[in-house]
């Protein structure tokens, strides 16, 4: 089953293409099937993070359609897409005072009428998803005191507990040191939830992502499997430059060992 499927998809800033080529996306086709987990990756400026806005319906397409579980999301109201989909961004939210629990709670709003407070079973989903992202016990602390990978983990667990059928990540491991990049990605494979996110480590796309597909101003120019994507001439096109790509020895998915002139 596709959990989010995105056909002929032409995007501009202006609304019409009075702007840069590289900030304009163009027939895009994309899929992310239930429980797969899909990297876009790209070169900066290439459009990942436009394109991920309009995964989650925030840019307008000019042109195509954005399904989630075969439904038009411009056809939707924005609180049926955030039952639906869980966002994790670059930035982290103003938190206005809040401690841990209060922003991971927060996840829950989607599900909830206007006035409705927390009950029993939210505060088990918001214990069961901090216990995931390895900050049990940190209920209490001010958002704004922690470290960046503490608030990038937080914001995950938020994530988690809006229940969705699809997980949009931008760029998710920014802020994390080597351990929690590869514990945050652990954390999300074993979800089991459709996910696509944007990825700058091409080394970690290659050992989490089932499929890639890489964004090259503003267009997909190659998709498949890492080890179907991530080639010697592919990175020397589209990245610009030159690596050794081989067989990770202890896995099986591509390494990737760059080059560099002295």
């Amino acid at each position: 089953m596709t959990t989010l499927s995105i056909s002929d998809l032409h995007w501009s800033p202006l609304g019409h293409g009075h702007c840069h080529h590289q900030f304009q996306l163009r027939e895009i086709n994309l899929q992310v099937r239930a429980g797969e987990f899909v990297g876009l990756i790209g070169p900066n400026g290439s459009g990942k993070t436009s394109l991920l806005r309009c995964a989650y319906r925030f840019n307008k397409p000019e042109r195509g359609v954005v399904r989630l579980d075969e439904q038009d999301l411009w056809r939707q109201s924005p609180r049926w897409c955030a039952q639906r989909i869980a966002v994790v961004l670059q930035e982290f939210p103003d938190a206005f005072g809040l401690n841990v629990e209060e922003v991971v709670a927060m996840g829950r709003t989607p599900h909830k009428s206007l006035f409705e407070g927390d009950t029993d079973e939210d505060r088990q989903r918001v214990a069961a998803a901090l216990q995931t992202v390895g900050l049990a016990g940190f209920d209490d602390h001010a958002f704004a005191s922690l470290s960046g990978g503490e608030k990038q983990r937080v914001i995950l667990a938020r994530a988690l507990v809006q229940q969705p059928h699809l997980l949009i990540l931008d760029e998710p491991t920014n802020h994390l040191d080597p351990r929690y990049q590869l514990e945050l990605l652990h954390q999300v494979r074993r979800l089991g939830v459709g996910t696509l996110a944007s990825i700058h480590d091409l080394n970690l796309a290659a050992a989490f992502c089932d499929r890639l597909y890489v964004l090259d101003h503003g267009r997909i120019v190659a998709s498949g499997t890492p080890t179907e994507v991530l080639t010697t001439d592919l990175l020397h096109d589209v990245f610009g430059v030159q690596a050794l790509v081989d067989r990770h020895p202890l896995a099986d998915h591509p390494r990737l060992t760059w080059i560099t002139q002295r």
